[in-house]
């Protein structure tokens, strides 16, 4: 792939130099950025032309928000719903380009004279110390965890990026002394390529799967974007990356690892995170493996472990948590790392991480029900939207669980769930109970699963209809344990997970929309 490279001058010599200047913001959108970037340029004194492919109706919420604003200078604004027109390119002095628009080919983005994104304006004028967090699998995870570590630890401390948060909306409470903790996308850090705005005292690329391979097409342009989070960090910064193995078949066409190639091109002070104790931990000479691991102490409880260059012996940072899965301990384990290196004290630590509770829409524990003598807890994780991500959360609970998934395709390899549905010997934990949603990838699944004649419902059209179908197949599962006599006395609750491992396009506005409705439809029936 020619990746678009932007140009590292701006549009604005400052803040200031906004106020009079004509920005359209392509892609006003439902997530917030859109919405952001309006209010910012607005409040700022510019003219904002708002445009966006989707009609008014379908950005009604975001128009609503716009609209009911007094705060505003609405007659600066021009909304350009259902359609882009060409002129509010050209004219423009600036566009801001939303991240899921591609440039390649867009006739409307190479007919402006300058193109920003809301990070890289938030970049270009601010000199706050930057934790930057990319990779496939656990990044908003990640980024949640070191944001409630450093403010629960008593740091002024701003979350933004592809969490959803537009980092417009806290610039101007920012300075040198704030650390700032950001979510990137591949394709809000491709928007960077060629500024030289982004360079992180932290940057942490999590696990690396085949992701968004119907926009990309191949691993090697969608990690090259990923890539960008480390290249212009220096000696004083740290880069954290994964020391396991990666995928088969989804590693560096050159050989070897992801971790591997982040580790050998970052210039910075390179850490590793590993799943367990690494072979040959006490012999450091080489520094191969400073950074920090999961353990177990003597009487088998949990241990994360940190070891950095200047220290002689490892220390413990991590113990127990509240979240379910070992996945989730890497993506804690991650976020005491940069607690350690934010100078946090490790007890701080260990008692701040050990009372997260997690977040909206990933493993998010919402609802109980009880149903005959049986308990049912409901657990949301509508993020999930990679195959990988729905395997992992099957195995999370140290129990079986009943599976709600499937969707729409991404182009990835279905494997990864596929075989933890159909082949249970190399995990832990079967499946107990499989209910599906249509969309394509599920229809790549269920040929698999009809091979080996296992039950399973679906698939439905709507959450509505699944939900209907799990909840009639509990009550008769009820029904039958009346005649049995007592439950067990150390029955403990069944789980059901919502994990889809695809995308939520056709049934929902995306994944978030379908956690919440998913949440509400849920309380409402059980």
């Amino acid at each position: 792939m020619d990746f678009h490279s932007y140009s590292s001058k701006c549009a604005f010599s400052s803040l200031e130099d906004i106020k009079g200047k004509k920005v359209t913001v392509m892609g006003l959108g439902l997530n917030g950025g859109g919405l952001a970037a309006v209010r910012f340029f607005l409040k700022k004194g510019a003219y904002v032309i708002a445009t966006d492919m989707k009609t008014e109706a379908q950005l009604k919420p975001s128009v609503d928000a716009l609209m009911s604003d007094s705060s505003l200078p609405l007659e600066n604004l021009t909304l350009r719903l259902g359609e882009h027109r060409l002129e509010d390119f050209e004219n423009a002095d600036c566009v801001i380009k939303n991240p899921g628009v591609k440039y390649e080919g867009n006739k409307y983005l190479a007919a402006a004279r300058a193109i920003e994104s809301d990070l890289s304006i938030f970049l270009r004028f601010t000199d706050c110390p930057l934790i930057a967090v990319t990779g496939s699998k656990g990044k908003s995870s990640t980024v949640s965890a070191i944001h409630y570590g450093l403010t629960q630890a008593g740091y002024k401390c701003f979350l933004g990026g592809n969490i959803t948060v537009s980092p417009l909306t806290f610039i101007d409470e920012v300075n040198a002394d704030t650390p700032v903790v950001i979510e990137f996308s591949s394709w809000q850090l491709a928007d960077l390529r060629g500024r030289g705005v982004l360079k992180p005292h932290i940057s942490i690329i999590t696990k690396i799967v085949p992701d968004h391979q119907n926009w990309y097409g191949n691993m090697e342009d969608y990690v090259a974007d990923k890539r960008l989070i480390y290249a212009d960090q220096g000696r004083g910064d740290y880069s954290i990356f994964d020391f396991g193995d990666d995928e088969p078949g989804t590693g560096p066409a050159a050989g070897g690892t992801w971790g591997n190639l982040f580790a050998a091109e970052s210039k910075a002070t390179v850490l590793r995170y590993y799943d367990k104790a690494p072979e040959g931990a006490s012999d450091r000479a080489d520094g191969t493996y400073y950074g920090v691991w999961q353990d177990r102490d003597a009487d088998g409880r949990f241990a994360g472990k940190v070891m950095l260059p200047q220290m002689e012996e490892p220390e413990i940072i991590l113990r127990e948590l509240s979240v379910p899965g070992s996945h989730m301990r890497t993506n804690l384990l991650n976020a005491a790392l940069v607690m350690y290196l934010m100078n946090v004290a490790p007890e701080k630590i260990i008692s701040i991480l050990g009372s997260w509770q997690g977040i909206t829409h990933r493993l998010q524990y919402f609802h109980s029900w009880k149903c005959g003598k049986k308990e049912y807890k409901f657990y949301n994780d509508s993020c999930a939207t990679v195959p990988e991500a729905a395997a992992m959360a099957t195995q999370a609970f140290g129990k079986s669980v009943t599976l709600l998934t499937g969707g729409t395709d991404k182009g990835l390899d279905l494997a990864p769930l596929v075989k933890v549905l159909t082949k249970p010997e190399p995990f832990e934990h079967a499946v107990k109970g499989l209910y599906f949603l249509s969309g394509t990838a599920t229809d790549k699944i269920l040929p698999a699963i009809e091979d080996q004649g296992r039950t399973y419902y679906g698939d439905f059209d709507s959450l509505d209809q699944l939900l209907t179908c799990l909840k009639n197949n509990i009550e008769k599962e009820a029904a039958k344990a009346d005649k049995n006599g007592p439950a067990p006395s150390d029955a403990s609750p069944e789980v059901i997970v919502f994990s889809p491992g695809a995308t939520s396009f056709g049934m929902f506005n995306n994944e978030f929309d379908r956690g919440e409705q998913f949440m509400k439809k849920v309380r409402e029936r059980f």
